[in-house]
C-alpha cells in the first residue's frame, strides 16, 4: 500500500522540493522519523518514504541516521525518567526479552534488528528495561539497522522507479533481499530459546542464588 502511494509522487516536483529545501529536506526527514518511531508508529512506510524520497543511498543513510537517533532517545527515556511508565506498558515482555540479552547480549541485539517481523520501536523501548548495556545496545542497534532497512528503502526507491518506467528488475532485486530478511527471521525464532523457557531459567538462577546467599549467612 505504501509503494502504491509513494508511485503518485510527482519525481519532478520531488526534485524542486529537495533543492529548494536543501539540508532542511533530510533534517525534517530524520525529526519526523525520530518522532514517528518514539510514537511506535510502523516504520516500513517510513522506509519506504526514505528511498522515494532520497533514492537508495542517500535514503538509507538518512534513513540509517535517524533510526539510531530514534533508538538512542527511546532507550534513554526507559532508562531515566520513564521506565516506570514503560515497565507497566509492557509487562511480561521486557522480562523475557531480558532473559534472551543475557544470552545473547550485542548479538541479541544485532540480530533482533534484523527481524522485519518485529516492530522496532517497541525494540527501542524494551530494551531500556532489561540489562543490556548501553553500549553494546548502540553497536548492535548500529550493525543491525543498515541492513535491516536496506531493503526496504531500496524497494521504495525502485518502487517509485518501476511504477514511473516498468523497469521491475531493481524492485524484485529489493524484494529479494526482504525475502531473505524473513527467511532469517524464520530461521532465529525457530533456533532460538523460547523467551518463556529461557525467563524460567533466569528465574530458577535467581532462586538458586537467592538460596547461597541465605545458606551463606
Amino acid at each position: 500500500m505504501a509503494v502504491y502511494l509513494l508511485g503518485g509522487i510527482d519525481p519532478n516536483q520531488l526534485r524542486v522540493w529537495l533543492k529548494h529545501e536543501g539540508i532542511w529536506a533530510p533534517v525534517i526527514y530524520i525529526v519526523l522519523y525520530t518522532l514517528a518511531t518514539v510514537l511506535v508508529l510502523p516504520s516500513t512506510p517510513l522506509n519506504l518514504a526514505g528511498g522515494a524520497i532520497f533514492g537508495p543511498w542517500l535514503g538509507t543513510l538518512w534513513t540509517s541516521i535517524a533510526a539510531v537517533i530514534a533508538a538512542v532517545v527511546a532507550f534513554t527515556f526507559t532508562r531515566t525518567v520513564g521506565r516506570d511508565f514503560v515497565a507497566r506498558k509492557f509487562a511480561g515482555r521486557w522480562q523475557a526479552m531480558d532473559a534472551e540479552v543475557r544470552q545473547g547480549g550485542l548479538f541479541y541485539m544485532f540480530a533482533i534488528r534484523l527481524l522485519p517481523i518485529i516492530p522496532y520501536g517497541l525494540v527501542n523501548f524494551a530494551a531500556g528495561l532489561t540489562s543490556i548495556r548501553f553500549q553494546d545496545y548502540l553497536l548492535g542497534t548500529m550493525l543491525g539497522t543498515i541492513p535491516g532497512i536496506l531493503p526496504f528503502v531500496l524497494m521504495g526507491s525502485s518502487g517509485l522507479q518501476a511504477l514511473k518506467t516498468g523497469d521491475v528488475l531493481p524492485l524484485l532485486g529489493a524484494l529479494g533481499l526482504t525475502g531473505m530478511l524473513v527467511g532469517g527471521a524464520t530461521w532465529y525464532r525457530r533456533r532460538r530459546t523460547l523467551p518463556k523457557k529461557a525467563l524460567e531459567e533466569m528465574q530458577r538462577q535467581r532462586q538458586s542464588d537467592r538460596a547461597d546467599s541465605e545458606r551463606v549467612d
